[in-house]
């Protein structure tokens, strides 16, 4: 049997097992939150728990329910009455008599079929925002998600420079040491070291506070700053301008405003034909006259009011208005999205073309620059000045690369969220390809 007390440092059985229990924790809880996320299991984390999604969801239920009011069989519900009279009548036994009596209103000019139909479109524009909402907070996760990882990659690219930029001065410090270079030289080269190392304390900031964001957007613990694992050169979907003007029209947002305009239409058309008065059939049947002679009543009972004052004006003047605001925001929105994916696709191309240039020509150049300085002044053909000027722009080009990676990943983003370009359109686009070939060979 294992003794406690043989632990050293731990006195006592109740001590030694809150620090087991702690240990134990620790090791279940730390390697979960030190695993670094991938941009799957980031969307999926979102999905969950952001707000925003979740109200989105929950929105749908309420339309939802004003939809199976629609599909009721008549919209107003029947009335039951019923009353219970004592008369008194002189000279004669009294008298207990009843009635009960059951009426219905009628909507006599389309309401029903106009209320199912404006609920029907209002339930889709529902489930559209919320497919909107979803495809936004992927895309505002997805730029994140970037912006984390490459930060990521900066701090890499400034630990290679520390490397670089030690190295280079433990061989000046050599070199002061005996003589061949000056003191200058050597209070450079440290300078040089503080810069790197403030250069990286300043990018592990900036990690921490893009950490801290995504962090927030995935509803994670206050505690829990998400490490991320991804590529920034991974290959996408091939598409044109034309291919995304072309999703433009199914985006979801545009998808809603137009269910949003056909149920504003319908409800105009509703209020319009309230207009028209409802009718009030009525059922009824009693019993009335003391014992003896009394007599049974069976009634029937129509009631129509009439529109003379009140003719729904508010209600037709609300409708319009909101079909008026609802088309504005259509013809805007449409606009604005063709807008923003052509500017984005241009801005798209341009960094494409930068990452091109960067990566076939100048970035090539660069580290071969940094190799022959290096090698050059290892062999004390060039000094540390040199050297630095050399490694500086090697370092900035890396900068540079990775600077227009991130940017043309989050103009990627931005561009497909603008053109509602999903997975299934890639695949639309392309099963249709080959149709279009065969077509074109006969």
């Amino acid at each position: 049997m294992f003794d406690p007390t043989d632990i050293a440092g731990v006195r006592g059985t109740s001590a030694f097992m809150r620090h087991l229990v702690g240990v134990l924790l620790s090791f279940c809880v730390l390697p979960a939150m030190a695993a670094p996320l991938t941009l799957e299991q980031a969307w999926q984390l979102a999905e969950q728990a952001n707000p925003s999604l979740r109200a989105a969801q929950a929105n749908i239920a309420a339309f939802e329910g004003a939809a199976t009011d629609a599909r009721a069989v008549l919209w107003n519900n029947p009335q039951l009455s019923g009353d219970l009279v004592r008369r008194q009548i002189p000279s004669s036994q009294n008298a207990r008599e009843w009635n009960i009596g059951i009426a219905q209103t009628f909507e006599l000019a389309g309401q029903q079929g106009y209320r199912r139909a404006a609920t029907q479109q209002e339930l889709a524009a529902a489930k559209a925002t919320y497919e909107e909402t979803r495809r936004q907070l992927h895309a505002e996760v997805e730029k994140r998600f970037v912006r984390v990882l490459g930060l990521q990659s900066r701090i890499g690219i400034e630990t290679d420079t520390i490397r670089l930029i030690q190295e280079a001065s433990a061989a000046v410090q050599k070199r002061v040491r005996v003589g061949e270079d000056t003191k200058l030289e050597g209070n450079l080269a440290s300078v040089e070291v503080g810069r790197a190392n403030n250069q990286i304390v300043a990018f592990k900031e900036q990690l921490i506070d893009a950490r801290a964001d995504l962090a927030t957007l995935l509803q994670l613990p206050p505690d829990q700053l998400p490490e991320v694992a991804g590529d920034l050169q991974r290959q996408h979907a091939a598409y044109s301008l034309d291919d995304l003007l072309s999703s433009t029209a199914s985006r979801a947002q545009l998808q809603a405003l137009e269910h949003r305009s056909q149920a504003a239409q319908t409800r105009l058309a509703l209020e319009r034909a309230s207009v028209y008065p409802d009718v009030t059939l009525g059922l009824s049947a009693g019993q009335e006259g003391p014992a003896g002679t009394r007599e049974n009543l069976t009634g029937l009972s129509v009631s129509i009011p009439l529109p003379l004052f009140r003719r729904n004006a508010t209600g037709i003047g609300r409708a319009m208005a909101d079909l008026t605001q609802t088309e504005i925001e259509k013809t805007a929105a449409d606009r604005e999205a063709k807008a923003q994916v052509i500017a984005a696709w241009r801005k798209l191309e341009s960094l494409r073309e930068r990452v091109q240039r960067l990566n076939e020509t100048i970035l090539p150049s660069l580290e071969e620059n940094q190799r022959l300085a290096t090698k050059a002044f290892n062999a004390g053909e060039i000094g540390l000045i040199d050297l630095l000027v050399v490694s500086r722009q090697s370092i900035d080009g890396r900068r540079d690369g990775l600077d227009a990676l991130i940017e043309l990943a989050q103009t990627r983003v931005d561009l497909e969220q603008a053109a509602g370009w999903t997975a299934a359109t890639s695949d639309s686009l392309l099963e249709s390809q080959p149709q279009q070939t065969t077509e074109q060979q006969q």
